[in-house]
This record gives structure tokens, C-alpha cells and sequence, in this order.
């Protein structure tokens, strides 16, 4: 990010605008519709300004004379359009004096850009691509305008009516927060959107405990909780909306290793971040210390997030921590997450299941060869099971052995895949006798083994040229 969104007050000084032609006109009734002050030097001495609100133009200074000399002292920033070499010049004044300045399509002249814009009276959205591409900008906008209810800026004004109200009724910042969020999830706000301000006004007016309404305990605390959510595998666009608002609503969250930053940059700014998880070979603060990381957030009012990549639910340990809030008391919910399994075989084409095929689907771990001789391996035999593995790369030796020692054939399809759903995600394919081989492949995890005939059906082994060397499974069992 190299351009931080920052919403200027226009109306604290004039703004100084040079330039002439229909995009300076444009900008003339953006700063006018956000209540500026507008100097303008018209450089070609076109200051006509049809269409333009008679009130609003009232706040024009038609200026005349040589803009590259402009008085500078009272402006709060400056905006060059089609001024070319009057642009750059006025840059070098504003910039010496530290006004903000923006040259129309002259990034190395200019110290802010203009977003593109949703604006619904008291609630502003700005869209930015750093100047590099406006018609992105506008896509991104023109989806935001279709997602905001009409009258979210009403309900900003209705809240910021009743802020200095309800911030002397209740003065904990924690509680006052979980106050509005109430408001806005609830009857009261969609009373607002719906267009009844009245009956939000009466309702927010008849709350007569507003601490106990926000959620307050007997002692006067706010009462905390728990919210296992599940990541999914890496690609942040998978996170499910209910996963989205418990980040944005955490106080705390509590990471493992495998959780990409993009993922935790969907949590709210302000959230503390605790990393809690460990990789293969190096050493965590373990399991019960974990536990007791998040019954305490809850027992201090905060509402913490136990954030774990793919499913809590799958070789997430979630069981373990959820008996351990059970037992002490605390409030907790869980929020599935797309597993690592599903995500490769959405990515790659992975079948997990086939009509005729394949009709069972184990998944199971070994992420040590001791975990794989633990495994009974006479139960993955059946060509009609997909057999998913994970953690299995270090293990891939002892997986092959048991599963071939067993009576697997050894040209039963594999495929290994790595950081699936990631913009580095990588898969080998094969068949079962070259496993070892396979994860060598991959540069590194985490990943995933699927092992069964539905592997021939992926697009890496389409792509491969395997299905010309081995004869087609699929045919053969028909």
C-alpha cells in the first residue's frame, strides 16, 4: 500500500484548483459536493459552471491571473488538471510549503490521489488501485455501491445523534462498542434502513438498561466467549461470511502457523494477534497452554478468535479445545472451514468421489513414520475408498510400505498437494510406488495426499500424459 486512504476536511480553508476542460469541471463538483472552497484559475479563462447547484457555486472563487504565482498561505491543498507544465510547477510551491497536491495523471508530481467514491451522505467508501489502474477502481466500486443498503448513511447519522448519550451511560469503551454492534445487527437498525426512523428512535429511546442491553454481566464486566473458526485452506476468498464478521468482531486472535497473512489481515485493525500453532520440527507452547490462552481471554470479557487453517474439526485439535471451554464454562461457537482435502480437489479436479468408482473417502494423519506403522493398512485396500493423508510428507516411505504391503497395487494414482488454494499451490502426480518421489517434487508443504483412481480423473494428470502410459482405470473397471 503505498497511498493511505485519509479523508480530508474541506471545508477548514479553500482548495485551489487549476485547470480547464470538462475533467477539471468533474473534479470541480466532487470538491463541491464534499462542502469545499474552490480558488479556481481556469487556465484557458473558462469559468462556466452550468449544471451546477447555485448554492454550491456561491462557494467558487473565480481567480484570474497567473496560477503558477497563486497565494498559497490560506490553502489546504492543491489540484492541477490539464495544467501541464503548470502543474509540475505548482507541485514544487505546494510540496516546499507541505500541502497535499495532486497532478491529474502525474504520480511523480503528486502527494495524494483521488479514489474512486460510494458515498451515501455519512458513510463513505474510497476505492483505490494507487493510481495505477482507475477502471479496476471503478469495478470495485460499482460492486460495493450494488452490496450497501441504500440508507447505511442514515444509520450512521442515527447512531452519531445518540453517541454522546449513550457514551455517558456507558462509559467502558468494550461495552459501549458491543452497545452499537447490537444496534446495528439488530431490530434497530434495520427499523433505520428500512426507512422507519421513528420506531428506531422510540426503541433506542425505551432501552432503559443500555449496559445490560449490551451485554453486560452481574459484576459489571462484559461477558466474554470463544470462536473456533476455520480458515480454510489459504485462499482468503474462501472464508465463509460468518468466519469474516467473528474476525472483524474479535478482540483477540489466536493463530496457527499454517494461517496466511492475508487471512489475518481480515481481522479488525485494532485485534491483538497471538500466534499459538508450530510446524513439523520446532517447538510450540503446546496444547493445554493453548487452552488456557483462551479461556482467559473470555474470562477477561474478551471475545477471542482460535482462527485454524482449514477445518477446527479436521486434525484441528478443536475437539480438545472445545471440551476445555466446555469444562471451564465459557462461552464458545464454532465456525466451519473449507479443509485442505476439498480445496485441492476443487483446485485440481480431484473427484474425491466417483459414481461406480469410487464411494468411500478416508482421511487420516501421519505426519511421523511411527504414525504411519500405527496405521492398520488392511482397511485402505478397497480400490472403491479415496484414501486422504495429512501431514503425511515425511512419512510417505512408511505410507507407500504399509499400503503396498497390504495389497494396494502399485500403480494406484497419487497425487501430492502442496499449499493448495495458494497463488503457489503445486501438485505431482504419479502412482503409489513412486510416493517418496512424488513429495520430493513439491518444494515443501504444507500438503496433502490423495491416493485412489479418482486421481486419475484431476487435471494434472490430465496434463501429465500419464493417462497414455497407464492404462485408463476407469475404462478397465467398466
Amino acid at each position: 500500500m503505498r497511498f493511505l486512504p485519509i479523508f480530508l476536511d474541506l471545508q477548514t480553508g479553500p482548495v485551489l484548483l487549476v485547470g480547464s476542460g470538462e475533467l477539471v469541471r468533474a473534479k470541480l463538483r466532487l470538491l463541491l459536493t464534499a462542502g469545499a472552497r474552490v480558488r479556481w484559475y481556469a487556465i484557458d479563462g473558462d469559468h462556466e459552471v452550468s449544471g451546477i447547484d447555485p448554492a454550491a457555486a456561491a462557494r467558487i472563487e473565480f481567480a484570474r491571473g497567473d496560477a503558477a504565482a497563486a497565494d498559497l498561505s490560506d490553502v489546504i491543498a492543491v489540484l492541477c488538471a490539464g495544467a501541464g507544465e503548470m502543474g509540475v510547477a505548482l507541485s514544487a510551491r505546494a510540496k516546499a510549503v507541505g500541502l497535499p497536491v495532486n497532478v491529474m495523471d502525474d504520480l511523480a508530481h503528486s502527494t495524494f490521489i483521488f479514489p474512486a467514491i460510494v458515498d451515501r451522505g455519512d458513510v463513505v467508501v474510497a476505492v483505490g488501485t494507487g493510481g495505477t489502474s482507475p477502471v479496476v477502481a471503478r469495478r470495485v466500486r460499482e460492486r460495493i455501491e450494488a452490496m450497501l443498503p441504500a440508507r447505511i448513511g442514515d444509520l450512521a447519522s442515527f447512531i452519531g445523534r445518540w453517541r454522546k448519550t449513550i457514551h455517558a451511560r456507558i462509559p467502558e469503551f468494550a461495552l459501549r462498542r458491543r452497545f452499537w454492534e447490537r444496534v446495528v445487527d439488530g431490530p434497530i437498525g434495520a427499523a433505520v434502513l428500512a426507512g422507519r426512523g421513528d420506531d428506531a428512535e422510540t426503541a433506542l429511546n425505551n432501552i432503559s438498561d443500555a449496559s445490560a442491553f449490551a451485554g453486560a454481566t452481574s459484576t459489571g464486566g462484559v461477558e466474554g466467549r470463544v470462536t473456533l473458526v476455520g480458515a480454510g485452506p489459504g485462499d482468503p476468498d474462501l472464508l465463509t461470511v460468518k468466519a469474516l464478521r467473528a474476525l472483524q468482531d474479535a478482540d483477540v486472535v489466536f493463530y496457527d502457523e499454517l494461517v496466511s497473512p492475508e487471512i489475518l489481515d481480515r481481522a479488525r485493525r485494532d485485534a491483538a494477534r497471538v500466534p499459538v500453532g508450530r510446524r513439523v520440527g520446532k517447538p510450540g507452547i503446546g496444547q493445554e497452554a493453548v487452552n488456557h490462552l483462551l479461556i482467559e481471554a473470555a474470562r477477561s470479557g474478551q471475545r477471542a478468535v482460535r482462527l485454524k487453517g482449514g477445518d477446527p474439526f479436521v486434525f484441528g485439535r478443536g475437539g480438545e479445545e472445545v471440551a476445555a471451554l466446555r469444562e471451564a464454562g465459557v462461552s464458545y461457537s464454532v465456525i466451519p472451514g473449507i479443509t485442505a482435502a476439498l480445496g485441492a480437489a476443487a483446485e485440481s479436479e480431484v473427484p474425491l468421489t466417483f459414481r461406480h468408482e469410487a464411494l468411500r473417502v478416508t482421511f487420516l494423519t501421519a505426519h511421523k513414520a511411527r504414525d504411519a506403522a500405527d496405521v492398520d493398512w488392511s482397511a485402505l485396500t478397497d480400490l472403491e475408498m479415496t484414501v486422504v493423508v495429512y501431514m503425511g510428507m515425511t512419512a510417505a516411505p512408511a505410507i507407500r510400505a504399509g499400503l503396498l504391503s497390504a495389497g494396494r497395487s502399485p500403480k494406484t494414482p497419487v497425487g501430492v498437494f502442496s499449499r493448495v488454494t495458494r497463488p503457489d499451490s503445486k501438485a505431482a502426480v504419479g502412482v503409489l510406488e513412486d510416493l517418496p518421489t512424488l513429495v520430493q517434487q513439491i518444494d515443501g508443504g504444507p500438503a496433502i495426499l490423495i491416493i485412489g483412481d479418482v486421481v486419475a480423473h484431476s487435471a494434472p494428470w490430465r496434463a501429465s500424459g500419464l493417462a497414455q502410459a497407464i492404462p485408463n482405470l476407469l475404462m478397465a473397471a467398466e
